[in-house]
């Protein structure tokens, strides 16, 4: 992995949230949707963190968060309140908040 991403906070986040969402029983729709949103999520981070200019980045980490709102979404709408996905969800999506903030 590389060396900026193994000390990126959210970016580790979003992929344990991608792995907890994986474990999870949903129905096949719903189920690609929430991977789709996960692996958006830390694949926006990653691409976000090698952007030079402050745009960009903010950019990138903007998508990053709607795909985490996205992912949070259908855990409520599949009633999976509670559940070890949610939590690093809302773990992930505080983190990208404090990261969007330092862009003013």
């Amino acid at each position: 992995m590389n060396k900026n991403l193994k000390n990126f906070k959210a970016f580790l986040l979003a992929k344990t949230a991608y792995h907890a969402c994986l474990e999870l029983k949903l129905s096949r729709h719903l189920k690609d949707q929430l991977l789709r949103a996960t692996s958006s999520a830390a694949l926006n981070l990653a691409e976000g963190s090698a952007r030079r200019n402050f745009d960009d980045k903010r950019k990138f980490y903007n998508i990053a968060q709607g795909s985490i709102r996205e992912a949070q979404s259908i855990i409520i709408l599949a009633s999976l309140d509670g559940c070890e996905a949610e939590i690093i969800l809302d773990q992930t999506a505080a983190c990208i908040y404090k990261l969007l903030q330092t862009f003013g």
